[in-house]
C-alpha cells in the first residue's frame, strides 16, 4: 500500500463524502490520479463500503444493541473461522471479532428490543454445538462511535480556581 493511497483512505475515513477533486486539492495531486487510486482500492476491496454513522437515539428508542462475549471450542482444521462465519451470517449480527483474553469472539447484535436480542442468544447463538458460553452486555448509551462524539457537550461554566 502506497503512502498516497493511505492518505486517501484517511481522508475518506474522516468523511466519505469527500470528492476526488477535493482530496486531490488536499493532497496536492491530480484529480485523475486520486480517482484511479480510489477505483483500484474499491476493486481490490480495500475500500469495502461507504457508510453513514447515525445517532439512532435521536430517532428510535426501541432499537437495542448488545455485545456478547462468546467462548467456543475451535473446529478441527478450521479453528474459529467456521463458527465465526455461522454467527456473522445471522441478520441480527452487526460485527464479529476474534479476541484475545477471557473469551474467543465478541459479537455485536442489534434488535428491536431486549426480548429480541435475548431470543437470538438463546435460540440461535447458544445452541451452536461449539459454543461453550455466552455473556451478554446491553449497550445503554453510546457516547462515541467510529471517532464521532454523539453528545453535544456544553462548555465548562465552573469558576477557575487559582492558588
Amino acid at each position: 500500500m502506497t503512502e498516497f493511497k493511505l492518505k486517501i483512505l484517511e481522508l475518506l475515513k474522516e468523511d466519505a463524502r469527500r470528492s476526488p477533486a477535493l482530496i486531490a486539492t488536499m493532497l496536492g495531486a491530480a484529480e485523475a490520479e486520486v480517482a484511479e487510486a480510489i477505483k483500484e482500492m474499491e476493486a481490490d476491496h480495500t475500500i469495502v463500503k461507504y457508510a453513514t454513522v447515525v445517532n439512532w437515539s435521536k430517532i428510535e428508542d426501541e432499537k437495542v444493541d448488545a455485545l456478547i462475549e462468546v467462548q467456543i471450542t475451535p473446529e478441527r482444521g478450521r479453528g474459529f473461522e467456521g463458527i465465526a462465519e455461522r454467527i456473522y451470517l445471522y441478520p441480527e449480527v452487526k460485527s464479529v471479532y476474534l479476541m484475545s483474553g477471557a473469551y474467543d469472539l465478541a459479537v455485536e447484535v442489534e434488535g428491536r428490543n431486549l426480548k429480541e436480542v435475548a431470543a437470538f442468544v438463546s435460540n440461535k447463538l447458544s445452541p451452536i454445538e461449539s459454543v461453550l458460553s455466552t455473556k451478554t452486555h446491553f449497550i445503554l448509551k453510546k457516547y462515541k462511535q467510529d471517532g464521532i462524539i454523539f453528545e453535544d457537550h456544553e462548555d465548562d461554566h465552573r469558576m477557575p480556581i487559582s492558588p
